[in-house]
């Protein structure tokens, strides 16, 4: 405070007719003492106050919060003295909590009591009030949305995440201490479908990211609120159980619940009225309680979003290709995603091992978001995977502080593919391609596909927004959805999905204007005659029970394509026509109907692959040598190694409690 009052012109702490410098050190003493006691009390009652305000909106009224703070300290003074303007209070109030936060930081490290207390702040101080702490270890599963398993291993041997690296002893110093296994995804290589299977156990029925119900007349979207809730509901009444974290568990940042009793910035909850079963939000506001943490997270975001602007100023001057647009609100979608969501739920998690959770699931987003723009390969998302990095290690140091031991799990929902989108190599969106097909009229500018990834649907719960993506087109025209590189066509007027005999008397140059574009892999639709049927280029149409002898055009989308068509073809809701895009094994690209150069939702490519990352005392997660394929899969070896553990598993009806939230 005494050396800001010195560079400050409007900042001064001794009177007009100047004062000793013992006196003016005993006003900078008491003016400091006062500011860090209305920060201790009076700080925590103004975020609880500021409930009904968007947690975003929260970061930015950071400063005005603790420079008024610093106003009333002064105005507290015992002595007197000390006067500021209130724009500079800003200033000062900020450098005050920066250096307060380092400060504290640095001193903790050295004292292990310390560094608990200091963690115990960063987090929900909600504590259990039934069940003592159990001595057996515990369960942390932190998903890395986004990252797939060849991303993640060329990280690793780029030196870009030391903590994985070290884990897996890729210098051959250490023994390892986690092995590496890849997974594959289903056809719906995407967070909706990935993560209900993982924390609930089934992925039925979510045949994509959106797409259309004939029986409800309604749009379903994985990170809308209420579809998020529906899917929940039906996962829960299809497997008969509450979820992987419903006994002791946590969930944090996740598009589901899991089940669990402690529930943080969770989508599932997001729209349902403020209360005790309802904290999808609550996680902002206990992080942000610390002015310390706010001060520190706000002066990051800013950081975040002139770093965004610059790095893709410096793509558009060099010309960079592929590119899609980054202005607009994406940098602050950025930032949000990359700092704020990721602060809160690291705290969070080390808050929940503190309180000796047996289990707890994580989702940090950031990657994803970055990927998406800027590709997964880019520099810009390089440098992301060192920040998560530097998250799982402090996991880690906060799991050493826990009053049990921990196993951390480290794993990844899907990856990316990258690629040129489609509008941009073709000229048009796949809308524009199916009303051409249909004979429908096509605008003459191509207009864009919005982009729905998960870090959206983080701010708008954050900002408690509901303006969610909207309903189907006009029952007339054909509902066109897009879910990275997989498209649904959906005629509502219909009841029933609609057979390519059908379709073909319908609108004759529809399947064949589509099957035959070369921005398109593959079609999927039901058939009166084969029950369903696979169509390429050139007249191509292999019923699905033939595809094991000729796979035709899945040949070139690897191991296991079969499989996912086979299995989303019997899925209720199901388009009329699925489109897969074109696919290049060589290269691993794709063609996103969605405006993203790193994309994922469909087959092809990396997206399909992401990684489980796990501790060698747990049992080997393939059973038999068999390949790990599904997200329900790998629900049950998360299960396992939760019984492993002793960790409690219950039904569903054990608990009606759980079953009614």
């Amino acid at each position: 405070m005494l050396l800001l009052a010195g560079l400050l012109p409007d900042f001064r702490l001794q009177s007009p007719d100047g004062d000793s410098a013992t006196r003016i050190a005993v006003t900078a003493a008491c003016g400091a003492g006062a500011f860090g006691l209305l920060s201790a009390l009076v700080w925590p009652v103004l975020v609880r106050m500021l409930l009904l305000v968007p947690a975003l909106f929260l970061g930015l009224l950071v400063f005005f919060l603790n420079g008024s703070l610093l106003l009333l300290a002064l105005r507290l003074n015992p002595s007197g003295r000390g006067e500021v303007a209130p724009e500079t209070a800003v200033i000062v109030a900020a450098v005050m909590s920066a250096v307060a936060s380092a400060t504290g930081g640095a001193l903790a490290v050295r004292d292990d009591d310390a560094y608990r207390r200091r963690l115990l702040r960063l987090a929900d101080r909600r504590r259990r009030a039934t069940l003592p702490c159990a001595s057996t270890p515990g369960l942390v599963c932190v998903q890395l949305d986004g990252v797939g398993h060849d991303v993640l291993t060329a990280a690793v041997r780029d030196g870009l995440m030391p903590t994985v690296a070290r884990w897996l002893a890729t210098d051959g110093v250490i023994p390892p201490t986690h092995r590496l296994t890849a997974w594959r995804t289903d056809w719906s290589s995407q967070t909706g479908a990935s993560q209900l299977g993982i924390l609930h156990g089934s992925t039925y029925d979510v045949p994509a990211f959106r797409w259309y119900e004939k029986d409800r007349g309604e749009v379903m979207v994985c990170n809308r609120p209420t579809s998020a809730a529906e899917l929940q509901r039906r996962a829960t009444a299809r497997t008969g159980e509450a979820g992987l974290l419903a006994v002791d568990g946590a969930s944090r940042g996740n598009l589901f619940s899991g089940g669990a009793g402690e529930q943080a910035l969770v989508l599932s909850i997001a729209t349902r009225r403020r209360g005790r079963e309802n904290r999808s939000r609550a996680g902002y506001f206990a992080y942000f309680s610390d002015p310390a943490n706010a001060v520190r997270t706000a002066l990051s975001f800013f950081a975040e979003i002139g770093r965004e602007i610059g790095q893709s100023t410096r793509a558009r001057l060099a010309g960079a290709h592929p590119r899609v647009g980054r202005g607009g609100l994406y940098p602050f979608v950025r930032a949000f995603a990359t700092v704020v969501e990721r602060d809160v739920v690291v705290a969070a998690v080390m808050g929940d091992l503190l309180a000796g959770r047996t289990a707890v699931y994580a989702d940090l987003v950031a990657y994803d978001e970055v990927a998406h723009h800027s590709g997964p390969g880019s520099r810009d998302a390089r440098q992301v995977l060192e920040r998560l990095d530097r998250s799982l290690a402090l996991i880690e140091k906060a799991a050493e502080h826990a009053p049990r031991p921990y196993r951390l799990v480290v794993l990844s929902d899907h990856g990316q593919s990258p690629g040129e989108t489609f509008r941009s190599r073709y000229g048009l969106t796949l809308t524009d391609l199916v009303r051409a097909g249909s004979g429908l009229p096509v605008p003459r500018g191509a207009g864009r596909t919005p982009s729905g990834a998960e870090a959206r649907a983080a701010v708008r719960a954050a900002l408690g927004r509901d303006d969610w993506e909207s309903g189907p087109a006009p029952r007339s025209e054909p509902v066109v959805l897009a879910s990275g590189n997989l498209g649904l066509v959906s005629f509502p007027d219909v009841p029933h999905r609609m057979s390519k005999e059908e379709i073909d008397a319908r609108h004759p140059a529809l399947l064949p204007t589509l099957a035959n574009h070369p921005g398109i892999g593959f079609l999927l639709v039901r058939s009166a005659e084969h029950d369903g049927v696979v169509l390429g280029p050139c007249g191509t149409e292999i019923p699905l029970a033939e595809l094991d002898e000729r796979p035709g055009p899945l040949a070139r989308f690897g191991p296991g394509a079969v499989d996912a068509v086979r299995r989303t073809h019997a899925f209720p809701h199901t388009a009329d026509i699925m489109v897969n895009s074109w696919h290049d094994p060589a290269t691993g690209q794709i063609h996103a109907f969605e405006e993203q150069i790193g994309s994922h939702g469909g087959l092809g490519g990396a997206q399909s692959r992401p990684f489980l990352l796990s501790p060698l005392t747990l049992s080997v997660p393939e059973e038999h040598g068999e390949a790990l394929t599904g997200a329900e899969r790998v629900h049950g070896v998360l299960r396992r190694w939760l019984g492993e553990l002793n960790g409690p598993e219950v039904p569903l009806d054990a608990d009606p409690e759980r079953r009614a939230a």
